[in-house]
């Protein structure tokens, strides 16, 4: 220990975390020459590569694997006890967050967000990018989101998944169907009726899938690119969407669209926030990640929201996209 710096703890961890020696710089606030030579060092004390570099950037070794824990602990202990002096006040700090939702999240999940952080922090602004789930770790990695919001389980030894809620899937139709007419579906309803998807890069695919499994993606009539678009198209037409409950119950209470049952069950899916590791954030990430967390963690009823946290306007089609409770 007497030739080992804790900061060469912090640079491998960090390494290890963003796969990134120009991420890892900028986090330190030192020159990426720092870095490699501070990576060096490490490599000559472990007497091991530690990371391999490759096209997505650097892969640690086995040996890295095995000396990530427990440093990434140590750090964590550390930063712990020294924490009160380095923190983020909401009440009177400003911040400006970039997150990634899909286009359901703008609709459903930013007015939830927006409406708390109105009242907690009001030096708090937020940056709202489309999410792309084949890139949001690269751009979280890279720095270019503070977090994001996603429903498939993406696996990454660089990023924290926060399990939110879980959402069933319903039917969707217009409030005055001319033959839909009760609360539920049959599967012969499915069959006959034609039907309006989604398909693009949020990651939703249960609704498609399961028109797959019963072999009805023939009777799709539409396949737009974003769900926030479906209720301007149910409330104008006969079609029937497949949407997760809680986006249905938010379209409810602004379009003239209603819910039914279908008639069969779908396995719940799962909505996360996505966030880099503790020790990689700054104050205000480890601010905003609980913030989030414990916001977007609770299940409310769209009638429980205030009044300018659920659009009302149905004059207007949407805005193109731009883009649990703690760990």
């Amino acid at each position: 220990m007497k030739t080992f710096d804790l900061n060469l703890a912090r640079v491998f961890v960090l390494l290890y975390e963003t796969g990134s020696v120009t991420a890892t710089a900028e986090t330190l606030h030192v020159t990426q020459p720092t870095v490699s030579y501070s990576l060096g060092k490490l490599r000559r004390h472990f007497d091991d590569e530690l990371f391999r570099r490759t096209g997505r950037g650097l892969s640690p070794t086995a040996g890295a694997r095995r000396l990530y824990e427990p440093l990434r602990r140590a750090l964590a202990e550390i930063d712990g006890t020294v924490r009160q002096a380095d923190t983020f006040e909401p009440k009177v700090m400003a911040g400006c967050f970039t997150v990634a939702l899909s286009d359901l999240g703008e609709a459903t999940l930013l007015p939830r967000l927006l409406a708390a952080a109105r009242e907690r922090a009001p030096g708090v602004s937020f940056t709202v990018r489309a999410l792309d789930v084949d890139d949001a770790e690269q751009q979280l990695r890279r720095g270019d989101l503070d977090a994001f919001v996603a429903t498939p389980v993406l696996t990454s030894h660089r990023t924290v998944r926060i399990p939110l809620f879980h959402e069933r899937y319903v039917g969707m139709v217009a409030a005055d169907h001319p033959r839909i007419r009760g609360d539920a579906v049959t599967l012969a309803d499915l069959a006959t009726e034609h039907h309006a998807t989604v398909f693009g890069p949020s990651g939703h695919v249960v609704p498609r899938a399961v028109l797959a499994a019963h072999d009805l993606l023939d009777r799709v009539a539409v396949d737009a690119t974003r769900f926030s678009m479906l209720p301007y198209l149910l409330e104008q037409t006969d079609l029937i969407a497949i949407v997760p409950e809680y986006v249905g119950e938010v379209f409810t209470a602004s379009h003239r669209v209603r819910l039914v049952r279908l008639p069969f069950e779908t396995e719940p899916t799962e909505v996360a926030l996505y966030a880099r590791h503790e020790s990689s954030r700054t104050p205000a990430q480890r601010w905003l990640v609980r913030f989030m967390a414990e916001v977007l963690g609770e299940r409310v009823s769209p009638a429980q929201l205030p009044p300018y946290a659920v659009a009302t306007d149905r004059s207007q089609p949407p805005a193109p996209s731009a883009g649990e409770p703690g760990e």
